[in-house]
């Protein structure tokens, strides 16, 4: 009994030991992930000489901080009502290329993950690695003939244009997410649901969907985040009313130089709604994520 006792008291302070080393393994990773949004979030408040002399850390400590990255919000009307413009443009043509997105994403996912499909040597592996591999594209490589076909079609410096470009942009990640999520879920499930008499198209609207759900909010999400951060093709495609905070915030570098406190004011701005919904809604966001990885 002795023996025993020892050994499973030996067994349990090594575990203990591997949980604190995870623990603070994590800690150190979550510090880095942090540190970078630490920074952006100091250097809003520092002033300019503290910027420009140097690593300043410590607010109170290291600087006296002051409003002079806020004050152009803050105080000036002018530069306030621009960044709620634009602000307002981010929301917009985030969210509605999310939803349309995250709609025709799950879609084609749901045929991509149910019915078996053949175009010559293409099957529905290839076809989904087809639609990953759009991912590797770079922008830069589509941006000139979007640029001419927008013109033509009268959409360049519209919301409704980017929506269209943005919408088909993050439909391979949607699909991605969306088909190991419905490969999660067991087919027969929908054949109960037909052999009740619901069609294909009840089965997974009333049976599918709502157990998919987790991952329709981690899909959509992630194509607001994806959305909301781009700047390269808004650039290319806006210029007065559709530009978005990216390009505001890009805007603060000019021939006088870099007004790095306006330019970390307004990126703290623009990253705290995402902040807040991801606290918020971290549980959907990782349980749809990792839906499938585990049989």
């Amino acid at each position: 009994m002795s023996t025993a006792a020892a050994a499973a008291g030996t067994s349990s302070g090594a575990f203990g030991i591997k949980r604190v080393l995870i623990y603070i393994g994590l800690l150190f990773w979550a510090l880095i992930c942090l540190f970078p949004i630490y920074w952006t979030v100091t250097t809003s408040i520092k002033p300019k000489e503290a910027i420009l002399q140097g690593p300043k850390y410590v607010p109170w400590v290291d600087f006296q901080p002051n409003d002079k990255g806020w004050y152009p919000l803050l105080y000036e009307p002018g530069q306030r009502a621009m960044f709620l413009k634009h602000f307002k443009n981010t929301i917009v043509v985030s969210t509605v290329s999310a939803l349309f997105a995250t709609i025709l994403g799950a879609m084609a996912a749901y045929g991509l993950s149910r019915f078996a499909y053949k175009f010559g040597p293409y099957d529905n592996n290839q076809l989904s690695n087809f639609f990953l591999s759009q991912l590797i594209l770079p922008p830069a490589a589509i941006a000139m003939p979007i640029l001419l076909m927008f013109i033509d079609l009268r959409l360049k410096d519209t919301l409704s244009g980017l929506i269209l470009i943005y919408t088909v942009m993050s439909l391979p990640i949607v699909i991605w997410i969306m088909r190991d999520q419905f490969n999660s879920i067991p087919v027969e499930l929908e054949q109960a649901a037909q052999v009740d008499g619901a069609s294909i198209w009840g089965a997974f609207l009333r049976v599918v969907l709502p157990i998919a759900g987790p991952g329709l909010v981690a899909a959509y999400i992630l194509t607001v985040v994806l959305c909301w951060n781009e700047y390269f093709i808004a650039l290319v495609l806006a210029s007065t009313n559709a530009v978005t905070l990216p390009f505001l915030i890009a805007g603060q570098v000019s021939s006088q130089g870099i007004k790095w406190w306006t330019m970390a004011a307004l990126t703290t701005a623009a990253i705290a709604p995402l902040a807040v919904i991801g606290i918020l809604l971290e549980r959907y966001i990782v349980k749809g994520l990792t839906a499938g990885s585990v049989k």
